[in-house]
């Protein structure tokens, strides 16, 4: 079984990152093809977003959410939309792997805890600094309260 655009009209889709038919080189099969053992053509969809330089990608995206997903979502979006698709499948399959329940979710509220505690650091650093520049401040005003009580007053 091969993987091609049903409303494709006989144009290559993948024609900005493989070689079309009628070039000379020839190019292996994509990633996702050769992991499920099938025949790549110059129509398959999943190519242009799995090279077979980046097998790792496929085989995560596939493991989460199944090749027949991967395929039905990307023939439901426009062609310009599908790359960075790809690229949100395979970010959030990777955070599957490292937390099954939560995926990025649990990554993104892991970061807004630390990005909160990190905020009350500064504030409390910013107030210590505060406090810090008042006391130089005031130790700046009493020296030169001495100094001028020292000299007197010309009119004295």
């Amino acid at each position: 079984m091969e993987y091609s655009d049903p409303t494709a009209t006989g144009t290559n889709i993948a024609s900005s990152s493989r070689p079309a038919a009628s070039h000379p080189t020839v190019q292996g099969p994509c990633a996702a093809c050769k992991f499920l053992r099938r025949r790549c053509t110059d129509r398959c969809m999943l190519a242009p977003y799995f090279p077979s330089s980046e097998p790792l990608n496929f085989i995560i995206a596939h493991k989460v959410f199944g090749a027949s997903n991967v395929i039905k979502l990307l023939q439901e979006l426009p062609e310009w939309k599908r790359a960075d698709a790809v690229s949100s499948m395979v970010y959030e399959a990777n955070a599957r792997m490292r937390d099954p329940v939560y995926g990025c979710a649990g990554a993104i509220s892991q970061l807004h805890n630390q990005l909160c505690e990190l905020q009350k650091e500064l504030a409390v650093t910013q107030a210590e600094l505060a406090i810090v520049q008042c006391q130089q401040q005031q130790l700046n005003d009493s020296i030169n309260f001495r100094y001028h009580t020292k000299l007197g007053s010309p009119w004295e």
